[in-house]
């Protein structure tokens, strides 16, 4: 009989040890899971951001170089309000994902909205707005390398 009831302790036992190991495991998988799933959606959000950005810069470019030129911008003008509109979600999603690159994205976009009446600077003064505006694109980019690496986000 206690043979018997050592049996039985111990095949509960056994399987009690299975079942948490088991339920364990599947936790971690969804862990990782998640954690995958964040990092690609935060991957997304800083390309989009970017693609937007370089976008809007291309397009402030024309606009204010038409402008300079004396040329007419109204089409320009159009394209760039396209544009910029198409910012909002990416820097969005962006500061929500990736909290700590929040201020470098905006700092980005910020740099890119200052292409707006460039052209009251001159060529010069223009270019130097555009060269701003990719690096902040850049240090932007840099920071979220070094973020989902799992490295601090440095300003």
């Amino acid at each position: 009989m206690t043979a018997t009831v050592i049996a039985v302790l111990g095949t509960l036992a056994g399987t009690l040890l299975t079942g948490t190991l088991a339920h364990l495991s599947q936790r971690a998988q969804r862990k990782a899971d998640t954690t995958t799933a964040r990092r690609t959606e935060a991957l997304t959000a800083v390309t989009d951001l970017a693609t937007a950005l370089a976008d809007h810069r291309r397009a402030m470019w024309v606009r204010e170089d038409l402008r300079l030129h004396g040329e007419d911008w109204d089409q320009a003008r159009t394209e760039s309000h396209t544009t910029r509109s198409a910012i909002t979600a990416p820097l969005l999603r962006v500061q929500l994902l990736l909290p700590a690159l929040a201020p470098t994205a905006q700092d980005a976009a910020h740099a890119t909205y200052a292409l707006r009446d460039g052209w009251e600077t001159g060529e010069t003064g223009l270019a130097s707005r555009r060269d701003h505006a990719i690096t902040k694109t850049d240090d932007l980019v840099t920071a979220a390398g070094r973020l989902l690496d799992g490295q601090p986000a440095r300003r």
